[in-house]
């Protein structure tokens, strides 16, 4: 029987083998002598997609990278020649094609070039690490038995050198190739040592009829007030037969309902006769949506997705080729605002303030797959970023990647690759007319667009990272990415307009913008100059400061990013436990003296001499690794938290949008990032989803006015806030009640100032709560908790308070679905509550009523404290576990803790008054013992939130979605400020 339709994966069952150690040709290897894996072997089990260094890591042959100093085990390919990571990949697979079929062999990405030996026939895929490649094998093909599969693999032509000093990209020489340019090492990273070389990205084979349909294209066009869409697309198709063919071909448009249901949008069908061998380009008629679901940024509303379906039927054969592809209705506008001088974005006509961070690459070792991009994807969606900027020297993203930033919500700047450092504007200064084949710079950019172009989450192309293409490779990007009429809002650039058509197929894209480069039009000072960043920690107050950046939207400030005490111990030998030593220097400040290994791993210190006085020292002299995380995870959260409300203090008067250098690591690195190479996330974190939200209050540190930023399209009104300050004694020496507020949409809304501390007799380290109501529910909309000091003190004084008993109360219920947990766990402090009546006789409804909900009076209903009421449109308690792709409501399963009782309450005893301060959950394996220095984490967990407080008698549901390994028990532990050793909460 033939085989059907489609494509198949090829993603297991690989070998590999060093080339100098194979004898055999790949004729022979594909004929007479496939190899094997044995004892004697060169072969071993091979990572596809992945890279040769990570075949090499996954089989022992050489040590994690990552781990400690290893790294420096490894030969780099600047000593080894490039013969020493010229890898053989061998597979299997089988397929029988009926007499009218076709198959194609597809390589998405190889780097850099490869051989291709297929049942004794040898094909050639040029150079080129971001190029598709796809070989019709059909002739080729052994129908009866299984097909022999041999790919060598080359590196790139100039690997290059590192200097002694390493160096941002190494001696820049990667850069005369198409490829990714940090394999040399940068400031937050070290030399990747076979420079990425392998089957990088995924390999397949698909089965057509005579017509093959090619790289279709889909545009949304809206009309008026964006209820009226037509959906336009053009397709390509090629007849592989021998004689003309009579093909029909349709586009269906569905969209799901409940289940497995699916409503039939739109069906079109047209006929075309191909000739034998030939090519042919069609348009569809334009489809039209009245009142379509639009898809929106996270933030704004849901991502609605509707499945777009392609289908060529043939004459006397039937089905031919099928094409599927989800699709999302959104305009995508930028220009530059007047106002503030940066780049503006609208979305479906509402402008969006940029949240969001640079993104490297998901792994080091090209380790990518589904399920790590959509953990990587999710937490950018759960810190309530709306944007990602793929730097230029990394990837093109992968269209894995793109999908879950089409669920999740996350808007894409994506980079082609140039960088400055390398290209032109580095030291020594290199490469100043970019690669030296621009025709193939401009193949791979091409076939990136066709790639990727279908996808709504992707908002913007740009040239390069703080450098611009070379004159003829811009030109042509420019012209090959020119809009098409209707979204020629502006032209950029005030340049003489392009000639223009409104025909789809003219367009290679056609619906975003094309930047030359991340420092012009509207990023930075414009003109590209290096007017991004800083890059090292801040006081928290600057952020919030007219002068700290002076243009409109900066696509890179970056910090800290120091990862919990269980990272640093599953990455590092014990030598890389040594905290770092804290020496003076002039002017009372301190320079941290990290350990080498530290070093090695790119930490940034928590103080920058003559400029910042140690964060971390704020909290005391560090004890131990443990002592030294934690308070580092304190300054991460305010660092971060006040970095993103810095800038949306200013939001639309001074700025349109800010970029965090960066948000994760693709190593096991010590800076700039909000979760490590391991899966587990940063204090700064939660710092970032706190201040993120699409509708905040916080606190301005540089004028101690209350703020409201709502970046939401409706105006509030009949709001009020609630201000209580809270001392370490569990007393409340501060309680204002700000009512009758009305919060206009797209603005920050400054309220009042904070009269405390100017009071009298003020505390040195205080804690502030505030909480943004709404009067007609008495629900939160905002929730924000800080600790803060006088002015030029300090935060010592809670080390005393450690020792603090707080008691609190935690309920917990559990949903199981197969390996994958669901809890929720209400955290309630138990410590005695304040009276409701302590700060006024002279009490209307509201605020009496809000006191004694905060106070657990039973006869008040206090549940509208468990949880924030819905301020985002896009997202609900159902939609955070469905994005997870997680816990469908029909097949969820109570998990019996006791007697089949699904809830469990457990208590941390104390008899302390005070706040419970900066609560962390953690999941563990159970075990009965452990060894010193053992990672028991399970990872990825998905917190709606984390490192929080709970002042007294106040209560908050947190919720956890996360999968078991096979055969283990999971232990979620509690720990806290004042919660010495943790608790165990489920066991």
């Amino acid at each position: 029987m033939a085989v059907a339709l489609g494509k198949r994966v090829l993603d297991s069952g690989w070998i590999a083998a060093r080339s100098t150690e194979v004898k055999l040709t790949g004729i022979q290897l594909t004929t007479t002598n496939p190899p094997s894996v044995g004892p004697k072997s060169p072969w071993m089990e091979a990572v596809v997609p992945g890279s040769v260094l990570a075949t090499l890591v996954k089989n022992k042959v050489v040590p994690d990278p990552f781990y400690g100093l290893q790294n420096e085990a490894i030969i780099d390919i600047a000593d080894s020649g490039r013969d020493y990571y010229t890898f053989w990949f061998f597979t299997t697979f089988d397929c029988k094609l009926s007499a009218d079929q076709f198959l194609d062999l597809n390589f998405r990405g190889v780097n850099y070039s490869a051989e291709v030996y297929l049942n004794g026939h040898k094909k050639l895929l040029p150079k080129g690490m971001f190029r598709r490649h796809s070989l019709d094998v059909t002739s080729i093909l052994n129908s009866e038995g299984s097909n022999l599969l041999a790919v060598l693999v080359h590196p790139p032509d100039h690997p290059g050198k590192i200097p002694p000093e390493g160096g941002q990209g190494g001696d820049h020489e990667i850069g005369k190739d198409v490829t990714t340019q940090y394999v040399e090492g940068w400031d937050w990273i070290c030399p990747i040592r076979d420079r990425n070389t392998g089957i990088w990205d995924e390999v397949s084979i698909s089965v057509t009829g005579p017509v093959k349909i090619i790289d279709p294209h889909l545009v949304s066009t809206f009309y008026n007030d964006y209820t009226r869409v037509y959906l336009e697309a053009a397709v390509e198709l090629e007849n592989r037969s021998s004689s003309v063919a009579g093909c029909t071909i349709n586009i269906q448009v569905t969209t799901e309902l409940e289940g497995d249901v699916c409503l039939v949008e739109h069906l079109h069908t047209q006929y075309l006769a191909i000739v034998a061998g030939k090519r042919v380009h069609y348009t569809f008629p334009q489809l039209f949506f009245y009142k379509p679901n639009l898809w929106w940024p996270n933030g704004m509303g849901k991502q609605a997705l509707y499945n777009v379906t392609i289908t060529a039927n043939v004459e006397g054969h039937g089905e031919s080729d099928t094409w599927n592809q989800l699709f999302g209705f959104r305009k995508i506008e930028s220009s530059i605002d007047t106002k503030t001088g940066g780049r503006l974005f609208k979305v479906n006509g509402q402008p969006i303030f940029i949240r969001g961070g640079n993104w490297i690459v998901s792994d080091g070792l090209l380790r990518l797959s589904r399920k790590r991009y959509e953990t990587d994807i999710k937490f950018h969606a759960d810190m309530n970023f709306n944007m990602i900027r793929c730097w230029g020297g990394g990837l093109a993203e992968r269209p894995d990647f793109y999908h879950y930033c089409d669920i999740y919500g996350i808007l894409v700047w994506q980079e082609f690759w140039i960088t400055g450092d390398v290209d032109g504007r580095g030291v020594p200064v290199s490469n100043p007319n970019g690669p030296l084949d621009h025709d193939l710079f401009l193949l791979c950019a091409r076939d990136t667009v066709k790639l990727l172009r279908n996808h709504p989450s992707l908002a913007l192309w740009v040239g390069g990272n703080e450098q611009v293409p070379p004159p003829d490779i811009n030109t042509a990007l420019k012209q090959d990415l020119q809009l098409m009429p209707h979204f020629q809002t502006v032209i950029e650039g005030g340049g003489k307009k392009l000639p223009v058509s409104t025909a789809l197929s003219d367009y290679l894209d056609g619906t975003r913008i094309y930047i030359q480069g991340s420092l012009w039009d509207g990023f930075a000072d414009g003109q590209g100059n290096f007017t991004d960043g800083p890059y090292e920690i801040q006081y928290p107050e600057s952020f919030f400061k007219d002068d700290f950046y002076k243009y409109g939207f900066n696509p890179e400030v970056g910090s800290v990013g120091m990862p919990v005490a269980a990272t640093i111990r599953a990455t590092m030998p014990i030598e890389g436990w040594q905290i770092p030593f804290f020496n003076k220097v002039a002017e009372g400040y301190v320079e941290e003296v990290p350990n080498l290994i530290w070093t090695y791993h790119k930490y940034i210190p928590y103080s920058k001499p003559s400029k910042v006085h140690d964060q971390i020292l704020l909290y005391g002299l560090p004890t131990d690794l443990d002592d030294f995380c934690l308070k580092a995870q304190l300054v991460n959260y305010i660092q971060y938290r006040a970095l993103l409300e810095g800038y949306s203090s200013h939001m639309w008067s001074k700025y349109t949008g800010v970029l965090i250098w960066k948000n994760q690591n693709p190593w096991t690195g010590l800076r700039g990032q909000f979760y490590d190479h391991l899966l587990d996330q940063t204090a700064g974190f939660y710092g970032c989803r706190s201040a993120a939200e699409p509708l905040h209050i916080q606190l301005n540190l540089a004028t101690y006015f209350i703020e409201v930023v709502n970046t939401l399209p409706n105006d509030l009104s009949d709001v009020a806030i609630e201000a209580s300050v809270w001392d370490l004694e569990g007393t409340s020496p501060y309680y204002k009640v700000y009512e009758d507020l009305s919060i206009p949409s797209k603005k920050t809304t400054r309220i009042a100032e904070m009269t405390y501390p100017k009071s009298t007799n003020p505390k040195p380290a205080y804690f502030l709560l505030l909480k943004l109501y709404n009067k007609s529910d008495y629900s939160i909309l905002s929730r924000n908790f800080y600790w803060l000091h006088l002015p030029g003190g300090d935060y010592k004084s809670l080390e005393p308070f450690r020792k603090k008993k707080i008691p609190l109360e935690l309920t917990t219920q559990t949903f199981i679905t197969g390996t994958t947990y669901e809890m929720e766990v209400l955290v309630q402090n138990r410590s005695k509550k304040p009276d409701p009546s302590r700060h006024s006789t002279d009490q209307n409804n509201f605020v009496t009523k809000i006191q004694h909900m905060a106070a657990g009076d039973d006869d008040y209903d206090s549940t509208s404290e468990l949880q924030p009421a819905i301020t985002n449109p896009q997202e609900n308690d159902d939609d955070w576990t469905r994005k997870g792709g997680f816990f469908r409501s029909m097949s969820r399963i109570f998990s019996s803790e006791t007697d089949g009782n699904s809830m469990r309450v457990c208590e941390v005893n104390g008899s302390d008054v005070g706040v419970a301060f900066f609560l962390q959950f953690s999941v563990h394996a159970a075990k009965d013992k452990y060894q010193e220095g053992e990672d028991t984490r399970i990872l990825p967990v998905h917190y709606s939130d984390n490192y929080f407080s709970l002042v007294p008698g106040e209560q908050m549901r947190i919720k956890l979605l996360f999968e078991v390994p096979p055969g283990v028990t999971p232990r979620v532990i509690l720990h806290g400020w004042n919660i010495p050793g943790g608790h165990a909460v489920h066991h």
